[in-house]
């Protein structure tokens, strides 16, 4: 059984230090067999922000016709989640902060109108990784990103047990990740390990 791995590159700078991560990352996760990856860059997939109008508690879609039109069965149907993003003023990004938000679609399916979001046997088989880069050298310069992508993984049915992260800091300038001394070693760590993870999980009867 294929994994299939869909993966944000969240940055407005294409290329910089969060997708170079997100890249090696990925590309270890290729080496595997039977990986499927896509790699979404959101510079490019014209998604909106939220309007707030709540009409997905009704609709059980958003009103909104967009990129999200496309990527709500790609979140779905992937096994893997890889969200990337750098943190701009202490949080995510303003790309990523919109695909968060327009999760609120899954939110409302799952707790306003109890509709499952996946199916029951997929439930506790998906993981999510967050991958992330910052300029600053302090140690809580990631803290108040990490509530949101819980959330976001939370609406779509990935437990706070099956997120992985890697958060590398004092990377600043673009390319600045080339010559952090571990974070190569570490993307392509966290890719095998992850594979290994879902292709066991995949094998295994659904978690009742």
């Amino acid at each position: 059984m294929p994994v299939k791995v869909l993966a944000f590159a969240g940055s407005p700078r294409r290329f910089g230090n969060s997708e170079t991560l997100l890249d090696w990352t990925l590309a270890s996760m290729a080496e595997e067999q039977d990986v499927i990856i896509e790699k979404v860059p959101l510079t490019d997939a014209n998604v909106n922000p939220c309007r707030g109008c709540n009409a997905c508690e009704k609709l059980n879609k958003c009103v909104q016709r967009d990129g999200m039109d496309i990527l709500h069965n790609k979140i779905i149907e992937a096994d893997c989640i890889v969200l990337s993003s750098p943190i701009f003023c202490m949080g995510l990004c303003s790309q990523v902060k919109a695909l968060v938000d327009r999760a609120q679609v899954f939110r409302s399916r799952k707790y306003v109108l109890k509709l499952p979001v996946v199916p029951a046997e997929r439930l506790g088989k998906r993981m999510g990784v967050f991958i992330s880069t910052a300029g600053q050298t302090w140690p809580h310069v990631f803290d108040a990103a990490v509530p949101s992508v819980k959330c976001f993984y939370h609406v779509i049915e990935i437990r706070d047990v099956d997120i992985r992260y890697l958060m590398i800091n004092g990377v600043d300038e673009k390319g600045a990740i080339e010559h952090h001394p571990a974070a190569r070693l570490d993307a392509e760590k966290l890719g095998k390990s992850v594979i290994a993870d879902l292709k066991k999980r995949l094998e295994e009867e659904p978690i009742p």
